[in-house]
């Protein structure tokens, strides 16, 4: 028996594809869900393309039949709109209220007998629909498991006489399907848990030490295992996508921006440091920012900032002596071999022998981050940094971001590399707050 799947707005901002994502099931349009696809249609973002993509594609269904009726995809399903006015309203909700007009057409079709599911991103829709006795769902098309998320890295217990090979051969092929390119081993002898040794796995499937090249980036040097991976990935042209994940205060945009400015103005491997985020406020928007543009990305980019006047200060400075670090730093802007950029503006551009760096990428879309990397030129390096435990997005969470979604799905890609950072190096203080608050 075929299912009828009910879609809420934002399933269709969120993916254009899931209208074509239920395979030979039923997909089910209320008529209110095309009224606000219309209304976002005009925006110059992100929801309004995917607002347009599937607009256009209702059209090209709707020249091989009438989708008040069902019109039948390349997939083996049928996608169908229904007016609200045409399915008698059992439910006893406020029918003046557009979500309720969407769960109405859930509800009758399940009077009918139908089986049927409501997929939605909105929890509360979720809520209200269950209430109702319908089967919901959220879009699972592009989720992982956030609690199994690759890491970037794992231990072998093997032994002693192995380690000393590794040393003394600078290499050391390991019998081991499970380990992918990039990914660190810690090797620990089952006799002395204190002989170790780490390495990373190349290309070619050895396990090799890390290079003394990628010890510190601009005067920093990491202050825990993982940051030293980090720093590995973040100084090796040769991969060219990096992804950060960790809480706050682990060091991603400070080890992130240190190993950009190494790169950059010390080796002259690019051109110029590209830096971005989403503009999502946290807390309550305080409305529109007088200024140009950028003028209006100085109060967005003040983290950047902060963490550009620490590394040009070589983070030892005292107080009074910041003053020709933030000089430093307005001298890089305005020479632009440091280039702050809002992400609205990204679509479009081909970005070569740059050092890009993604910061709070947890608030992205898959689609968005495929976007955002699909920029790369030749020469180019992306970093995506972030904490999905901290996300802004209403319709994101910790496993559908497009940040977890990249770390896992190219996980073994030689040219991409992945680090799980676990410990807050800020501060004793900042270290308290993320475990304990």
């Amino acid at each position: 028996m075929r299912k009828y799947f009910v879609l809420d707005t934002n399933v269709l901002l969120h993916n254009a594809d899931s209208i074509l994502s239920f395979a030979d099931n039923i997909v089910v349009l209320p008529m209110s869900v095309i009224e606000e696809l219309d209304s976002f249609k005009s925006h110059n973002d992100e929801l309004g393309r995917n607002a347009r993509m599937v607009i256009r594609e209702l059209d090209n269904l709707r020249a091989k039949g009438h989708l008040r009726d069902g019109v039948a995809t390349d997939y083996g399903g049928v996608v169908k709109i229904v007016i609200e006015h045409d399915t008698p309203d059992q439910s006893g909700l406020d029918m003046a209220v557009a979500d309720n007009r969407i769960l109405s057409v859930a509800y009758s079709l399940l009077q009918q007998g139908e089986t049927v599911i409501f997929v939605s991103k909105d929890i509360n829709a979720r809520l209200k629909a269950d209430a109702l006795g319908i089967e919901v769902m959220d879009f699972e098309k592009q989720k992982v498991n956030f609690d199994q998320l690759y890491c970037g890295q794992c231990e072998r217990i093997v032994d002693g006489a192995l380690i000393d090979q590794f040393y003394h051969d600078k290499s050391l092929a390991l019998a081991d399907k499970e380990l992918m390119a990039n990914q660190f081993v810690l090797l620990k002898d089952q006799a002395d848990e204190k002989h170790t040794a780490l390495g990373r796995i190349n290309n070619a499937g050895l396990l090799v030490p890390l290079a003394k090249e990628y010890d510190e980036a601009w005067h920093v040097r990491p202050r825990s295992k993982e940051q030293r991976m980090a720093l590995e990935l973040l100084l090796d042209p040769a991969i060219e996508l990096v992804t950060l994940v960790g809480q706050a205060g682990t060091g991603k945009t400070l080890l992130a921006l240190a190993a950009a400015l190494e790169c950059t103005l010390g080796h002259k491997l690019y051109d110029r440091i590209l830096v971005s985020r989403p503009i999502i406020p946290f807390g309550k928007d305080i409305g529109y920012l007088p200024g140009d543009k950028d003028e209006k990305l100085a109060l967005w980019m003040q983290p950047i900032f902060d963490n550009l006047t620490f590394l040009m200060a070589d983070g030892h400075k005292k107080r009074e002596e910041d003053a020709p670090a933030r000089t430093q730093v307005e001298g890089l802007l305005r020479s632009k071999q440091v280039e702050l950029e809002a992400l609205t503006y990204i679509r479009g551009r081909s970005i070569p022998r740059q050092y890009v760096i993604i910061d709070e990428a947890q608030n992205l879309t898959p689609h968005e981050v495929k976007t955002i990397v699909s920029r790369a030129g030749q020469g180019t390096k992306m970093v995506l940094t972030g904490d999905p435990y901290q996300i802004d997005n209403p319709y994101l969470d910790s496993s559908s971001n497009g940040l977890v979604y990249t770390a896992e799905r190219l996980k073994g890609v030689p040219l991409h590399g992945h680090i799980t950072l676990t410990k807050t190096e800020r501060s004793p203080l900042a270290a308290v707050a993320a475990d304990m608050l």
